[in-house]
């Protein structure tokens, strides 16, 4: 895989570097004919053609305005055609660590989810949501919302289990998130307390995704194996209402959906601190106990 990644990188250098020579030299091959098209066109050639020294100083000039007009044509080309394919995917904004361009969009972000009424959240232990520094606009969104759907990895599961073995210090991270998901509980407590209608669900398959739906505005982060997720790239995706199937908003949200629908998903009872099990109809068919200490929520210890 690493050394198709850097044939890939090579390959793309060597492409980009050829069309620049390209256009390199198809400048300076029209700069070079420059003194066929003034005298053609231009009255005032024969007085610069009798200075050599003017002549190759126009020509030089010429060829860097040609490289320049060039390269910017290209690069207005490709802007235009990143621009097109991003409004195919719907997607509306993208960050790879935090600097003053992400906060200043996160901004513009806000006033988007000024009315959002639904969030729908699936995450590992929904600590990097919920709790970290950094996540304001989700945790704003959360503020504003009155329906909370949450789905987590039961840190007890085999899902979270086969996910910690690809990290380094094993047993520390198994304990980390299940410390994270108890805050999340409690934190999730405190938003039913508040009055919000909260129901959290855990499933026991390995993470794959991390999707926070706000409204028409879904975020998303791949769960790669060997990093954590808050390393990871983040995109939001955007409803398209000319053409809702457009993009990648709709398979998200139908994502969430599908796992949320699941009868394999336990629900968690916050009274109870147990995880309900129901059938295909949402009859209970089981319950099973959920080792969590959360005081906020007035759990068993």
């Amino acid at each position: 895989m690493d050394y198709d990644k850097y044939l890939h990188s090579f390959t793309q250098g060597i492409r980009h570097a050829f069309s620049h020579v390209v256009i390199t030299l198809l400048a300076v091959g029209i700069a070079f004919s420059l003194p066929m098209i003034a005298k053609s066109i231009l009255l005032y050639w024969p007085e610069i053609e009798g200075n050599s020294q003017l002549q190759i100083f126009m020509e030089i000039s010429f060829a860097i305005v040609l490289v320049l007009l060039f390269n910017f044509s290209k690069i207005a080309w490709d802007g235009w055609r990143s621009m097109r394919m991003n409004k195919i995917a719907s997607l509306v904004y993208a960050r790879e660590g935090r600097d003053w361009m992400s906060r200043w969009k996160e901004r513009d972000m806000r006033k988007k989810i000024a009315s959002v009424r639904d969030v729908y959240i699936m995450s590992i232990t929904g600590y990097d949501t919920f709790s970290s520094e950094g996540c304001e606009l989700q945790q704003q969104a959360l503020d504003l919302a009155y329906e909370i759907r949450v789905m987590l990895a039961n840190p007890y599961g085999k899902g979270v289990a086969s996910r910690v073995q690809s990290l380094s210090d094993q047993e520390a991270m198994l304990q980390t998130y299940r410390h994270e998901t108890e805050v999340s509980i409690a934190y999730l407590c405190k938003l039913t307390a508040a009055g919000k209608k909260v129901k959290l669900k855990f499933y026991e398959e390995p993470p794959f995704w991390k999707l926070v739906v706000a409204g028409e505005y879904v975020w998303v982060q791949y769960c790669r194996d060997g990093h954590e997720v808050k390393t990871q790239p983040e995109y939001v995706f955007g409803l398209q209402h000319g053409n809702p199937q457009r993009g990648f908003f709709e398979p998200f949200y139908k994502h969430f959906f599908d796992q949320w629908n699941d009868p394999r998903h336990p629900e968690f009872n916050f009274e109870a601190s147990e995880l309900v099990y129901r059938n295909g109809d949402g009859n209970e068919i089981q319950r099973g106990a959920f080792p969590l200490h959360v005081e906020e929520c007035g759990l068993r210890s």
